[in-house]
């Protein structure tokens, strides 16, 4: 049994620190990973705060089938979609950089981030969902099918489908320049 199991029981028993651990250990990545959908740093950390208030609440009926994370991004995923259908946000907003010194390493890089988001705000949500969470999050297709409700091997259609998007507008990008 991991250490992650332990806390998951102690918390399904009702033990409030040991879940204190658990959204010590996830809220930074979570975070992180909602904020490729917005912009807005306060939109983004109530998505994660209804996310773990959602989990904490349902912390009982966490099977085990999955990983813990998994569960946890596929509960944050659905209350960011359902406030969107909500409100109609428009996802992926670019974020300013500050600090940002002007050195020549630091403005390619800058414009490649800006760059990137750009075209993935081009991808339709499905696209841009499984990218980020296979490429940037690490998940396994198996994984990002339970988290999004979706087949193994839609999850690999709609990778493949993303990256051959962002490969033609790379391509695209090149011929320009």
């Amino acid at each position: 049994m991991t250490d992650e199991t332990l806390l998951i029981n102690r918390s399904q028993q009702g033990d409030h620190r040991a879940f204190k651990e658990l959204y010590e250990r996830h809220v930074v990545a979570l975070f992180r990973f909602m904020r490729q959908y917005s912009a807005d740093t306060f939109q983004v950390e109530e998505w994660v705060q209804r996310a773990f208030i959602k989990a904490y609440r349902n912390i009982g009926s966490f099977q085990g089938v999955s990983k813990f994370n998994t569960w946890l991004y596929t509960i944050a995923l659905n209350e960011m979609k359902t406030d969107m259908r909500k409100s109609n946000l428009v996802t992926f907003n670019s974020e300013d950089i500050q600090n940002w010194n002007g050195q020549e390493e630091e403005q390619m890089e800058f414009v490649w981030q800006e760059t990137m988001k750009s075209w993935l705000t081009d991808l339709p949500e499905s696209k841009r969902t499984v990218f980020l969470l296979y490429e940037v999050e690490g998940y396994s297709h198996a994984e990002i099918a339970s988290m999004l409700n979706i087949g193994v091997s839609t999850s690999r259609a709609l990778l493949s489908r993303a990256k051959q998007f962002l490969k033609t507008k790379l391509e695209s990008e090149e011929k320009a320049a």
